[in-house]
């Protein structure tokens, strides 16, 4: 839904706005291939490797978090250790379920980086109205459409064309989008672009986990409602 997501891309094209457009999908793609196995490696292995790798995410979150809020409130620069904390428990909790930890977990993630896809392709390729240009100029709603389609399409796949997964994969989809749009107004108040460099072609860990961050507690709580052993979904 960011820059990277929901991207701007104007109705009528100027000649070379497209090159423009998709200029940093080789990067993007390029870092999406080397870290993405390193992700999935840790979370289908689980225990010790997967809360590692959460809690040295979240580290490097909340030094992103402090860096950005340097200059705001004290009120400011403290919500994020809740903020980042809550999620990465979420996600280390997730995982635990020795029966559907793995899928549960993985869900998540698949549902969030389809919306971020999703989002980042039809917003660039179809452009049109700002979804909250006050916030991030650069979201669009044919963006934000885009990725609960593919959010959705996770779903489905999951199952068939079974209306449940689908029904959650939108919802945490939307969730993560109102995550996005979050740190898109964290970094609009700070005057900031990025969250950091850490990442080519994505910017901060911020930038590229603050989906997660939002879904992450939700789909846990969600999980605790549905009682151990069960699927997100079902």
């Amino acid at each position: 839904m960011r820059g990277g997501s929901a991207a701007s891309a104007p109705a009528l094209a100027e000649p070379g706005s497209a090159g423009r457009r998709w200029r940093d999908l080789r990067t993007r793609a390029l870092s999406a291939l080397i870290l993405a196995p390193v992700a999935l490696l840790c979370l289908r292995v689980g225990g010790w490797i997967w809360a590692a790798l959460v809690v040295v995410l979240a580290a490097g979150l909340g030094w992103e978090w402090r860096a950005l809020t340097r200059r705001a409130s004290a009120m400011l620069a403290l919500a994020g250790i809740p903020y980042i904390g809550i999620a990465a428990a979420a996600l280390i909790w997730l995982r635990l379920d020795p029966r559907v930890g793995w899928g549960n977990a993985l869900f998540v993630v698949l549902v969030v980086w389809a919306s971020d896809i999703g989002a980042y392709a039809v917003g660039r390729l179809i452009g049109g109205p700002k979804l909250a240009p006050s916030i991030s100029p650069g979201k669009t709603w044919s963006g934000a459409l885009g990725g609960l389609l593919a959010a959705a399409l996770i779903g489905a796949l999951i199952e068939g064309a079974t209306l449940r997964p689908a029904t959650v994969a939108v919802a945490l989809a939307a969730v993560a989008m109102a995550g996005d749009l979050l740190e898109s107004a964290l970094k609009r108040a700070v005057g900031a672009k990025d969250s950091g460099r850490v990442i080519p072609g994505h910017g901060g860990l911020l930038d590229r986990l603050d989906g997660l961050l939002a879904a992450a507690p939700v789909a846990a709580l969600l999980a605790a409602a549905l009682g151990p052993g069960v699927e997100l979904w079902r």
